[in-house]
């Protein structure tokens, strides 16, 4: 089979600033308590015209012109989301349109802040059969229109953005070396924002707008993400015959510094080997790693064959890591 692996990197993200001082003025809370349980100082917002689909087509885009591809050689589009503007028709048939990809099947994938590495990761063994020449995989979230405004221990997380990477085939020895990927569907509860067709009442995550919010049980997600991200990376690096010491950088889900902090104890990694930018944009779900890697590329911290791996858990509960020599 053909190697794969990410050749294009872009991100896109809302103009809008949303501070820790501008929540103290919505929900009682305070910069000193997001900061240090968080290590989240800002996030972006979404203004109305700035919806799922328009964030994806621009980081699309920007993707595009990192990769010196043109939208007519793109053969598969895939958008990992959980806030489509619709659901149906899917975001990634609106990308298709929108950047001129008339070649591009396209779909969205839902599996929550893991969505993107699981897109990579579906796109990589498109390119390795040969049933794909080029993919475009896009994270895109507006997370801040199903947060509860008077719920302090979610609200202050989630931020809205979106980031993109273009996959093709590669060199041989580089891209997609190893992959780790599961579910436990029994966690499912734990972090969830219910369809308000899903039952003949109505949920009981849904905001006083009528729309579904986002619960969150946050002390059994904090100890199931510290666990599976190190566990998932450990699995994906012996699948690909290498170390922790052989990783020049990892790039993981951006939700809480401390969930970050510990996995990277529990994996015996210092923090300079990891990328993190949540103090800026938050919880961006399925946007958080591709637009960490974008930022970690331009940033130079993310160089021409490094051997990079991308770690997330998410809503399912769920679980993902590729381990990539960009």
């Amino acid at each position: 089979m053909r190697s794969a692996g990410i050749v294009g990197l872009g991100s896109y993200v809302p103009e809008k600033v949303l501070t820790n001082f501008d929540l103290e003025k919505i929900v009682e809370t305070s910069d000193e308590w997001i900061t240090t349980r968080t290590g989240i100082k800002e996030r972006r917002v979404a203004a109305a015209h700035e919806t799922t689909t328009a964030m994806a087509i621009e980081a699309a885009k920007n993707a595009l012109k990192d990769a010196g591809v043109s939208a007519s050689e793109v053969d598969l589009i895939i958008v990992a989301t959980v806030t489509p503007d619709y659901f149906f028709p899917s975001t990634a048939c609106q990308v298709q349109h929108a950047i001129g990809a008339p070649n591009a099947a396209a779909f969205d994938l839902l599996v929550g802040c893991t969505g993107f590495v699981y897109g990579v990761i579906v796109a990589c063994q498109f390119i390795q059969t040969g049933a794909s020449n080029c993919a475009l995989v896009i994270g895109s979230e507006a997370l801040t229109r199903i947060v509860d405004w008077t719920d302090r221990k979610t609200c202050v997380l989630f931020g809205d953005g979106a980031g993109a990477a273009v996959v093709a085939s590669v060199p041989e020895g580089r891209g997609l070396l190893a992959f780790d990927l599961g579910s436990d569907g029994s966690g499912g509860p734990l972090l969830k924002a219910e369809a308000l067709q899903s039952c003949c009442e109505m949920p009981s995550s849904v905001g006083l707008n009528g729309r579904p919010t986002i619960y969150m049980n946050g002390n059994e997600v904090f100890k199931f993400a510290v666990r599976v991200m190190a566990d998932s990376t450990l699995a994906a690096l012996q699948k690909a015959g290498l170390t922790v010491d052989q990783v020049d950088l990892i790039v993981p889900h951006q939700a809480n510094i401390r969930i970050i902090d510990a996995a990277a104890r529990r994996l015996g990694v210092p923090m300079d080997k990891i990328f993190v930018n949540l103090d800026r944009y938050g919880n961006t779900s399925a946007a958080s790693i591709p637009i960490a890697m974008d930022e970690a590329k331009r940033s130079g911290r993310m160089k021409e064959g490094d051997i990079v791996v991308a770690t997330s858990f998410g809503a399912g509960l769920s679980w993902a890591t590729f381990v990539m020599r960009m």
